[in-house]
């Protein structure tokens, strides 16, 4: 496959012997240069071919992290950070080599602080496993990106989600981190306060740089109570932008939805073969409302009658837990049914934000865009904040294919710039949309950026080639 940002195998280093020997006599068993094992870390859910690291090795600690980065730093050799593996950008590939630091054992629940509503995580604890040890406590982590994603990895690529339009994204969602610098120190970026004015606000540098300036070893996170009442809704509408224009009303009249989510008529139809729903085939909000039963109720309300006005059809309750479920469930698997609506295929994602004002704008034009291609293609969306995702579904051996998907992205991308919009409202940059981060912010802007990582990494080791170019 040819990409925008293409790699080539000559670019990959060989990893030195003395480094192999040297991982190998540090960490025995937790070290692997097998092929397997390094294909498996060379892969992600973009449309790019794999390209594993020379080697990986598990840590389980803090001092794993610097005794890795501290081996590496030695021998002029990259260190790519590993989690879940859900990234959409080609974020891990080690497209100069490189040796994979696999976080996902660090997976343990430090601290559960109830009273201050924080807790304090390891980078490998999955956003389903932590909602799960949380119970107990009638406490919660909103953030919820669909995949069950790991918190560093989340961190890395400052995620957001289903909840974003409530309670925000990783970016308001974390207090401090625990990292490990490229020279192999350990640094902790805040203290679990809830605000703080002393001075450079490192945590919120670190949030989103894609393992570029450090590798993150702890995260505090806010906590929430769990809501007193909850209820979900699916209505239909007659089109894309009666659908959307009734979010963008909402969310004028400060209606404090939990979820908003956007499903065009191709995703329903998918999620009703792959979940064996049976959801009316046409442009398709999922609402979820949290508080008291009374501002529940009132919230649910006012949002029927705006769809009403909108033309919304078949407005469907859930309010019982296993039903509200069994709806979210299917939103979040609808990545997954929308790839099994064409058996073979690779997914080419792009998700672009946009001014709530805009967003009907955008939507509508972003469908005609995508229905100039050859291909299926689909649409689904956190409009509540103004983000949507574009997916469309290639063959991964036609070029023709290929080239034709990179161009209508590209016609999506330059339509969200062109309404103040960012090429990714919450997937990141990784390799699939350098470009577009310097049409976005500016040259000047990116030679910042470049003195940054400069700063922190001097030697190009943590994560090379992502973001920008050196």
């Amino acid at each position: 496959m040819n990409h925008p940002t293409p790699y080539r195998e000559h670019l990959q280093r060989l990893i030195p012997p003395a480094l192999v020997d040297a991982l190998r006599s540090r960490f025995d068993g937790r070290f692997s240069t097998a092929q397997a094992v390094r294909d498996h870390h060379g892969r992600d859910e973009s449309p790019f071919p794999p390209c594993p690291p020379q080697a990986v090795v598990y840590a389980h600690s803090t001092d794993d992290v610097v005794d890795v980065v501290n081996l590496c730093r030695e021998h002029r050799y990259p260190v790519i950070a590993y989690g879940a593996g859900s990234s959409l950008e080609g974020h891990l590939l080690a497209i100069q080599g490189g040796v994979t630091v696999d976080l996902s054992q660090m997976n343990r629940v430090l601290t559960i602080n109830a009273e201050d509503l924080t807790v304090t995580v390891q980078p490998g604890v999955l956003r389903k496993q932590l909602n799960d040890e949380l119970k107990s406590s009638g406490l919660f982590f909103p953030i919820d990106p669909g995949a069950d994603a790991s918190l560093g990895g989340m961190c890395a690529t400052r995620a957001s989600g289903t909840n974003a339009v409530r309670y925000g994204t990783m970016r308001e969602n974390v207090l401090g981190l625990t990292v490990v610098t490229a020279e192999g120190k350990v640094i902790r970026t805040a203290r679990r306060a809830k605000k703080s004015s002393a001075g450079y606000d490192l945590t919120r540098l670190f949030i989103g740089s894609e393992g570029t300036l450090g590798i993150i070893t702890e995260i505090d996170v806010k906590l929430y109570p769990l809501p007193e009442a909850m209820s979900a809704a699916v209505v239909s509408f007659p089109s894309l932008s009666d659908a959307v224009q009734t979010v963008i009303e909402t969310i004028q009249l400060g209606v404090p939805v939990a979820r908003s989510e956007f499903l065009c008529e191709a995703t329903i139809r998918a999620i009703n073969a792959h979940s064996k729903t049976e959801l009316r085939e046409a442009p398709t909000l999922f609402f979820e409302f949290h508080g008291t039963e009374a501002s529940v109720r009132e919230q649910a309300e006012l949002v029927q009658n705006l769809a009403h006005e909108h033309g919304g059809e078949n407005f469907e309750w859930a309010t019982r837990p296993e039903d509200r479920n069994r709806l979210w469930t299917a939103r979040h698997n609808a990545y997954f049914a929308c790839l099994q609506a064409r058996p073979g295929c690779r997914a080419v994602v792009t998700d672009t934000c946009v001014p709530i004002s805009r967003l009907a704008e955008s939507i509508t034009a972003a469908r005609d865009i995508l229905d100039t291609g050859d291909f299926p293609s689909m649409l689904v969306g956190h409009v509540g904040d103004g983000n949507f995702h574009a997916l469309l579904l290639i063959d991964p051996d036609n070029e023709a294919e290929i080239a034709e998907a990179e161009r209508l992205n590209d016609q999506i991308v330059q339509l969200a710039l062109s309404m103040d919009g960012t090429c990714t409202g919450e997937h990141g940059i990784g390799l699939h949309k350098m470009a577009y981060l310097v049409d976005e912010v500016g040259d000047d802007a990116i030679e910042l950026m470049r003195r940054i990582k400069q700063a922190f990494d001097p030697d190009n080791l943590l994560n090379p080639g992502k973001v920008f170019r050196i």
